[in-house]
């Protein structure tokens, strides 16, 4: 990629080490001004650590950082935003009993004569800046009232609040839902429009083609390649962000449908406020298929997972797996009896982050003869067994006792996959399994759905990529409001179609629920 002869950001020669890792190596970085430029790499490539660095949550090992062709040093995030840095993290930093000006406003006050806040023109401040850039957020709301679209908005107006001129965003499309998705690449289009610089960390390469000037691809800590993205394929990009070809198509053979294995018979549950989530749901879900669930998030997907895997009793309404009725069952019996759960939220359902993977892979057994006697466990089995799995599952890890949250998202979600379905589950509930993934984990995660609908086992698959939900699903259920509209066959719908069964419509073709 030709070089420009004054980047608004040069990274020059920067390594960062952690114990027994390599994070980031010998890396070389420019970025234009007023371009979206693109950070592509698998979980646990080195992006994120490269931007911490630039961000001033890092320290450099080497290395230099020249912004505007000046050197700096970068300690704390408060030099990076007198620097004219600011960083969107993937995972919010606000306090949601606060309102969207208070969480703005917190750390760079604006006060009267020195001494009281000034709430009413900080607000004034908010709501011309949300005004100017499209962003569109009530200044007066609480954050717990507002959607995770407009609670991201409420990141970006933090550090345009602070004056930053160049804005990270990390991997900002993880939690969002399609429409949510789309508003927000217009809004990074209309922030270079008014002369900010943007770095996006992502590894979605359908973004980086709709939206980056240029991307730099980074794997396992050294840049393989920068490029124009104008020229550039998604094939190429995926290639060498890997070390391999990657295949997007799902292959899987044609099923034949055997034993209903979990009905649900009119099932209704209601949210604390007395609403319902769930109005008389049904469906079947057979051996040897993958039945998809697709609906704009917010419609009783969480709730659904819930009754059906025990966190939720369901308010009317049966649930039955294998003609046995578990509606109102614990977590503990309903895993017994032969579901598997990969929850939407890694962090806080799937894992516990401070335990190892060795213990985090024996949660929902532990306590069986095979790894408990006499009350102790036995932690050399419970090891043994994770070592055979790491290496069943590629998990890429130093070893069995690393903790969880040393580990990349796709190497947790690998964990997660690889205990549930270890236990040889009858059903397997994937709820949006691959949310935040690189291509190569979503290709490993979608390789082992289907291995499991091959062997019989009947797939459950809840999620908001409409193109997952059309790859792998052998029918489709569209939710709304609660109630499944319509079901059809993904090999008679298209992206059109599901989109509008999902604002209410039921589509031509659908069956009838």
């Amino acid at each position: 990629m030709a070089q420009t002869p004054n980047p608004v950001v040069e990274m020059v020669g920067i390594t960062k080490r952690f114990p027994g890792i390599v994070a980031n190596d010998d890396i070389h970085l420019r970025v234009e001004k007023g371009t979206i430029h693109a950070l592509l790499g698998e979980n646990g490539a080195g992006k994120s650590t490269l931007m911490n660095i630039l961000f001033g949550l890092y320290q450099p090992d080497e290395g230099e950082i020249r912004i505007n062709g000046k050197p700096v040093s970068i300690t704390n995030p408060n030099v990076a935003g007198e620097l004219g840095i600011g960083m969107v993290h993937q995972h919010f930093m606000l306090v949601h009993n606060f309102t969207v000006t208070e969480n703005i406003m917190l750390g760079a006050e604006t006060t009267k004569a020195g001494v009281h806040l000034d709430q009413r023109k900080a607000a004034e401040q908010v709501r011309e800046l949300s005004a100017r850039y499209g962003l569109a957020v009530d200044p007066e709301a609480l954050v717990e009232d507002i959607s995770v679209g407009q609670q991201q908005r409420v990141e970006i107006l933090k550090t345009l609040y602070r004056g930053a001129d160049i804005l990270i965003f990390d991997e900002p499309t993880a939690v969002l839902t399609p429409q949510e998705i789309a508003e927000l690449l217009s809004i990074m289009k209309s922030l270079v429009a008014a002369g900010k610089t943007i770095i996006l960390i992502t590894h979605k390469l359908k973004e980086i083609m709709q939206v980056c000037d240029a991307v730099t691809i980074i794997r396992r800590g050294k840049v393989v390649d920068s490029l124009p993205v104008a020229g550039s394929h998604p094939d190429e990009l995926a290639a060498k962000m890997v070390g391999r070809e990657v295949n997007f198509a799902v292959e899987k053979q044609a099923t034949s449908f055997s034993e209903t294995l979990l009905e649900v018979r009119g099932v209704t549950s209601v949210d604390a406020r007395g609403v319902k989530t769930l109005d008389g749901l049904s469906f079947e879900l057979r051996a040897g298929e993958i039945f998809g669930i697709a609906g704009v998030d917010g419609n009783g997907q969480k709730e659904l997972v819930e009754v059906l895997t025990g966190l939720a009793a369901p308010a009317a309404g049966e649930v039955l797996l294998k003609g046995r009725s578990i509606a109102g069952a614990t977590p503990r019996a309903i895993a017994e009896a032969g579901v598997g759960y990969i929850p939407e939220d890694r962090h806080k359902r799937g894992l516990v982050l401070d335990f190892d993977i060795g213990e985090n892979m024996a949660l929902k057994d532990y306590y069986a003869p095979k790894y408990s006697k006499s009350g102790l466990l036995q932690f050399g089995r419970i090891y043994e067994k994770a070592r055979e799995l790491i290496r069943q599952f590629d998990v890429r890890t130093p070893d069995e006792r690393t903790k969880a949250r040393a580990l990349s998202g796709g190497n947790q979600q690998k964990v997660i996959i690889a205990r549930e379905v270890d236990a040889n589950p009858d059903v397997l509930i994937a709820a949006q399994p691959t949310r935040g993934l690189d291509v190569g984990a979503i290709e490993f995660i979608h390789r082992r759905l289907v291995e499991q609908r091959d062997q019989g086992k009947a797939v459950l698959l809840i999620s908001l990529e409409l193109d997952e939900i059309l790859a792998l699903s052998d029918r489709i259920g569209v939710i709304y409001e609660g109630r499944l509209v319509g079901i059809v066959d993904p090999s008679k719908t298209d992206e059109k179609q599901l989109g509008l069964m999902m604002a209410g419509a039921n589509a031509k073709g659908a069956e009838t629920v």
